[in-house]
């Protein structure tokens, strides 16, 4: 059965149990301990699959002295649709203007902050070890960590040659345990779903964010399934669009039912070689680069419904000068969000919310915050969808894909 498959088989049955269980503290209380599990159980062979398929990425690029060039082309693709995707969600948003949010009574401000200072001093610890032994959430240092260790192996080859064997045969071996956990993930799905659809069955009956609801789901459904195959056109040698559409299927489903860009690399870099072609050495590195710089999915998300907190608390239009601060800023958040996989759409409306002009917007991510769920469903189904398009046109233009049958597609 291919993998795509179980994962819609599984993501309909979480969601018919989603529907049918009545919600009440103590559902929710074992759908949350389920789905750190679940979560888990996604995340668990990210970090040794991560590092040791970026290593032997970056000395095959050194080695034929591509690395540089293949960086700057992924850099461009990310600015590229980070700004298109984001400033054509501020205008959808503008267009269509969903109905206000009630304001009700303010909560406590939660402190909740990009933590950039820290992240930066986490990519190089006191021991470059370390970075290996933590939670598997912030993957920028493990990135950084797998770069210099390519790099160094290319420094004498006649001394590195065994660790070379050695690391390439860990990302062979390590590239199939993952590979174990993505056959599975339609059981750990039907976990995720079914506490999605809890979650979404709640906001329904409440009918308070219906609008935005509808137009984040529109926005994101013309946007992956209309103009990102409709991009394709203009690659050459010409490809199906279609194709490459259904063999993203599979992450996409990860993607929007977890809502977390971690628990989805394993199985999208499966699907990037095993649906797309594409050797390990463009896959690993266009992998690393998009999930941590690319998250301009979030970060649109994030923007749109700070658009509609602000219409919330004024009748007054928008300038286009405070648009335009929006969405910049938003575009920064996008490229700063590599610490939250899974609630980095939240977070980034959180950080516009606290930064933005007077006082009467900080707290309005508190009127959002029921919807958070859905914000980062959404957020991560356009960066995943992004990231596996990006990364085939990148191995296209470079000659680093083989093309793939139908038939064979997982």
């Amino acid at each position: 059965m291919k993998v795509w498959v179980k994962l819609l088989i599984g993501s309909i049955l979480g969601i018919t149990i989603g529907f049918l269980l009545p919600e009440n503290a103590s559902v929710t209380s074992v759908f949350q301990w389920l789905e750190k599990l679940a979560i888990g159980m996604g995340r668990y062979a990210v970090v040794p699959v991560l590092v040791f398929s970026l290593t032997i990425a970056v000395y095959e690029l050194r080695l034929d002295d591509q690395f540089w060039p293949m960086v700057f082309k992924n850099i461009l693709v990310i600015i590229g649709v980070s700004v298109f995707v984001i400033f054509s969600g501020i205008m959808v948003t503008l267009f269509f203007s969903p109905e206000r949010i009630p304001i009700e009574k303010a909560e406590q401000l939660e402190v909740l902050s990009l933590e950039t200072s820290a992240n930066i001093m986490e990519i190089f610890p006191s021991n470059m070890f370390s970075v290996l032994a933590g939670g598997g959430i912030y993957l920028f240092p493990v990135c950084v960590f797998a770069f210099f260790l390519g790099m160094g192996l290319n420094y004498d080859r006649s001394y590195a040659k065994p660790v070379i064997s050695l690391i390439d045969s860990l990302s062979r071996i390590f590239y199939h345990v993952a590979s174990f956990f993505s056959e599975i993930l339609g059981f750990i799905l039907i976990v995720l779903s079914a506490y999605w659809a809890v979650r979404f069955n709640a906001i329904l009956q409440a009918k308070v964010y219906k609008d935005l609801i509808v137009m984040l789901g529109i926005f994101s459904i013309v946007l992956c399934f209309a103009v990102l195959p409709l991009l394709l056109y203009f690659l050459r040698p010409k490809v199906n669009p279609w194709l490459i559409l259904y063999g993203s299927l599979g992450p996409a489903l990860a993607a929007f039912f977890s809502g977390d860009i971690n628990f989805t690399i394993p199985v999208l870099q499966r699907h990037l070689k095993e649906n797309f072609g594409i050797r390990r050495r463009s896959s690993a590195l266009s992998l690393a680069l998009f999930s941590t710089f690319c998250r301009c999915g979030s970060a649109m998300v994030a923007a749109a419904a700070f658009i509609v907190i602000i219409k919330s608390y004024s009748y007054l239009k928008i300038d286009t000068s405070d648009l335009l601060s929006i969405g910049l800023r938003a575009l920064v958040i996008s490229f700063l969000l590599a610490r939250h996989p899974g609630d980095g759409a939240y977070i980034a409306l959180a950080v516009l919310c606290l930064g933005y002009g007077g006082g009467e917007y900080r707290a309005g991510y508190l009127i959002i915050k029921p919807l958070a769920f859905y914000l980062a469903a959404i957020g991560a189904f356009i960066d995943v969808m992004l990231n596996a398009f990006g990364s085939y046109i990148i191995a296209r233009t470079n000659g680093f894909y083989e093309e793939k049958n139908l038939v064979h597609f997982i």
